[in-house]
């Protein structure tokens, strides 16, 4: 039992770690967001700071295990940027991008490598495995400097594009210079043929497993929105691995699933989306922090040198050449081919290539480590915080933001004081078969859009609701609470009000009255009585400026706005509602005055109690 305890005990305690960390992690990001730094060094200093020579004590240098956990939290960043971009916003600029990615990536590792082997003394295999890793570029660098930037879209889609496909050129560049190390035979031939084929496979499974899945998230109906990201996990998880046993690129594969899963109208994408920008956060977050454990900071002074020489190369030399390059095969200027070189960010894919000649056990694996690391950091530094400057100076920056974040993103919607709720209707629900507008809801609520049969219906008041569909509620967050309640009656009823009382006699006819409205009268969009009389039945809700048409205890109509109030029998207010129809100037107000006109003289409208 005391065994049992204290296990528990530990559980708690790790757990507990990972919380505190992940709760560091996040007000880093803000940090970072707020001086403008890309947050991933901020994670990596946290890591360093836990780690064996900082406060925390902690020991760790399992490369492998580093390099087994990078593996997965790199696939989830890529399916997320995969996601975010689409194929409508990377089709543009695909021919950049793929140049960017393959020969951009080519030419920055072949001009790092050869200066890289002469400033270390390494040999030229050795430079190259160096000039590979930190030819990468990071897709969570790249999107970290991009939100909230104003960058033109053109050259912000073609980072995004670069920054997911070149990791799997750089990786099968370095993999492939430690296998020409590694084993005898093995040469330029081989390492290009492997290259070809291992893009070739990745980039045909890729797209094909996105269309795949695209088609089957769009078959299949799942009975809640919360295993729509289950089964994109899978997604994920099955073209990584499937293209990797049949010898192709997984990470390119990836990313273009990601890419066609993303293109189009899909079910629950909105939270699948969410749900992997919140686990990219998570990935990126806990691979930072474990690559800055994996550091000894004391290690990094002896290095420092000649990691500050070849990080100048690289961000004023290699990358920029390269981008020149690359770029020609589209029609960019020289100001935006600027931009394109010094916009190669470094991040955590290049310090994760780094554990690779550490496991391989090269003898120089641990000195590459650290100058990969101390490279990634200060240009990362040193380009992150210029990227925003150098853009205005160079006037490549517009009105938009680089990366648009829509009006419908729940989180915005919230600040603006609304929310957005899906409503399924059963098949015995009390509203099936009753148009959209016998719901009932006031005037701060709408149904946006119906899902039915997997296509969007755009709602109009006279749409009768079927079993099944799917509502779009947007809805200011005060109705809520009446909205809620519409809901139960939506499902068991009764949708209309309660029976009229029987009206007494009288000789009579009904008198008509118009007048001003006063504030006593209360909320002119939602009244409870009017003339002393109660309301028995609210037959119509004005949507553009508070108004109701109701049916009042006694038999007559009433029409409530912010200035005027109406009484009378049905026929006497609808020929008043006809004259302010003609009068009225504005498009709502005619529809409303329409409408009102339309309901009472209706053959189907309500009628009062015959006396």
């Amino acid at each position: 039992m005391i065994l049992r305890a204290d296990s528990l005990a530990r559980d708690a305690e790790f757990i507990l770690l990972a919380g505190a960390l992940l709760a560091l992690g996040i007000g880093a990001a803000l940090i970072a967001d707020r001086v403008r730094v890309p947050g991933l060094l901020l994670f990596l200093g946290l890591g360093m700071l836990v780690g064996s020579e900082g406060i925390g004590g902690v020991e760790f240098d399992d490369a492998e295990l580093t390099r087994t956990l990078g593996t997965i939290g790199l696939v989830l960043i890529l399916f997320e940027g995969g996601l975010s971009a689409g194929w409508k916003e990377i089709r543009p600029v695909l021919p950049t991008a793929i140049s960017l990615g393959t020969l951009g990536t080519i030419l920055t590792a072949l001009i790092a490598g050869f200066a890289s082997a002469w400033i270390l003394g390494l040999t030229t295999l050795e430079g190259m495995i160096l000039g590979s890793a930190i030819a990468a570029t990071d897709s969570a660098a790249i999107f970290a400097v991009l939100r909230g930037s104003k960058l033109r879209r053109k050259i912000a889609r073609s980072l995004e594009g670069e920054s997911g496909m070149n990791d799997p050129v750089a990786l099968l560049l370095v993999t492939g210079f430690i296998a020409w190390i590694e084993e005898p035979g093995y040469g330029l031939p081989d390492m290009v043929g492997e290259l070809v084929l291992k893009l070739g496979i990745g980039a045909v499974l890729g797209v094909a497993i996105g269309i795949a899945a695209r088609g089957t998230f769009r078959r299949l109906d799942y009975p809640t929105q919360g295993l729509y990201p289950v089964a994109s996990i899978a997604t994920a998880g099955i073209a990584y691995g499937l293209t990797e046993v049949l010898h192709g690129s997984g990470f390119l594969a990836v990313y273009l699933t990601a890419l066609a899963l993303g293109t189009g109208a899909v079910p629950g994408k909105r939270t699948i989306v969410a749900f992997h920008q919140g686990l990219g956060w998570v990935s990126q977050i806990s691979l930072f922090f474990l690559l800055g454990l994996l550091v000894f900071p004391s290690r990094l002074l002896d290095v420092a040198g000649e990691a500050l020489l070849i990080s100048a190369l690289l961000i004023f030399v290699a990358r920029p050449l390269a981008a020149l390059v690359a770029s020609l095969v589209a029609r960019f200027s020289l100001r935006e081919r600027l931009m394109l070189g010094w916009a190669g960010l470094r991040g955590a894919i290049p310090i994760w290539l780094a554990t690779f000649p550490v496991i391989a056990g090269l003898d120089t694996g641990g000195e590459i480590f650290n100058i990969i690391f101390f490279v990634v950091v200060t240009s990362t530094l040193i380009q992150g915080v210029s990227f925003e400057p150098l853009a205005r100076r160079l006037r490549l920056t517009s009105a938009e933001s680089a990366i648009p974040r829509p009006l419908v993103e729940s989180g915005t919607i919230r600040r603006l004081g609304g929310e957005v709720f899906a409503y399924r209707v059963d098949e015995d629900a009390a509203i099936v078969g009753r148009p959209v507008r016998d719901l009932r809801l006031p005037r701060e609520a709408i149904v946006n859009v119906i899902v039915r049969s997997r296509e969007a219906i755009p709602p109009r008041g006279s749409t009768e609701i079927e079993g099944g569909d799917e509502l779009h509620v947007l809805v200011k967050a005060a109705a809520r609470p009446e909205v809620e309640e519409l809901m139960r009656r939506w499902r068991e009823g009764p949708l209309d009000e309660a029976p009229r009382p029987r009206l007494q006699p009288r000789g009579s006819p009904q008198i008509f009255n118009v007048r001003s409205w006063r504030d006593e009268d209360g909320d002119p969009g939602r009244p409870e009585r009017i003339a002393g009389i109660e309301i028995t039945q609210r037959l119509r809700t004005r949507r553009d400026s508070p108004g109701a048409l109701v049916l009042l205890a006694d038999g007559r109509y009433a029409v409530s706005g912010e200035t005027l109030v109406a009484v009378g029998g049905r026929r006497q207010v609808a020929d008043w509602a006809s004259r302010r129809f003609t009068a009225a100037e504005g498009g709502g107000a005619r529809a409303w005055w329409q409408e009102v006109a339309g309901v009472l003289n209706a053959p189907a409208a309500p009628r009062p109690p015959s006396v």
